[in-house]
């Protein structure tokens, strides 16, 4: 599944960079949060998207559950080092949502995501809010932002509380995964997209902590 689901490995790119892309330095962003929301008011068919990745792994997070009194409760694990890379990306106005699920994290599942936020949101101008990843500010990956018209915008490091969408993934991997034994690493992360997609796009909103009062962006 891949428009608004899961997508197994990407086997290609909606566009091809060539070999030697040019690489437009990303504009200089102020690290405080005035300057990231400078002149996205009154912006004709913009659209603001929130960006980040999380790692889904075959040890469930834990939290607490109930058990008999006085019974220790336990969690098998499989010891297994499988792990799944959850690539989503948040609408702060609507709550539409697209998700990507890969093996591996480098530059070029980025670019292929990229593509599918280019296509999701057809005929949009975007502005894309994502973390300092070395992945995300990969000279090819700038420039195929660049060619899908994505206007970037890095937030400041270690400001996890900026990106809603890491806010998002604490909730899901809480209701999704959280205190039970994992059937497959890939049932997993087929259980967090559908923990997201199955929700109304104003929990997704509110789980993520865009309807607050304080949310940075949006006030």
């Amino acid at each position: 599944m891949q428009e608004r689901g899961a997508s197994a490995q990407p086997t290609g790119h909606p566009l091809e960079a060539p070999s030697a892309p040019p690489g437009p330095a990303v504009a200089h962003l102020a690290p405080g949060k005035r300057g990231l929301q400078s002149g996205l008011k009154n912006r004709v068919r913009t659209i603001v998207l929130l960006l980040d990745e999380t790692i889904i792994t075959e040890t469930p997070p834990l939290y607490c559950c109930y058990g008999r009194v006085g019974q220790q409760v336990e969690v098998p694990i499989s010891g297994s080092h499988k792990r799944r890379i959850l690539h989503g990306a948040i609408n702060v106005a609507t709550g539409d949502v697209q998700l990507l699920v890969t093996d591996a994290w480098t530059q070029h599942e980025h670019q292929h995501f990229l593509g599918m936020i280019r296509g999701h949101w057809r005929g949009w101008n975007i502005v894309l809010f994502e973390d300092r990843a070395g992945q995300h500010t990969a000279p090819r990956s700038v420039w195929l932002a660049e060619v899908c018209g994505i206007e970037i915008r890095l937030l400041p490091r270690a400001t996890p509380e900026l990106n809603a969408m890491d806010t998002l993934w604490k909730h899901v991997k809480r209701e999704a995964l959280g205190d039970r034994p994992t059937d497959s690493i890939d049932q997993s992360a087929q259980n967090a997209c559908d923990q997201i997609l199955t929700m109304r796009p104003h929990d997704r909103l509110r789980q993520a902590g865009i309807l607050s009062a304080n949310f940075w962006l949006t006030r």
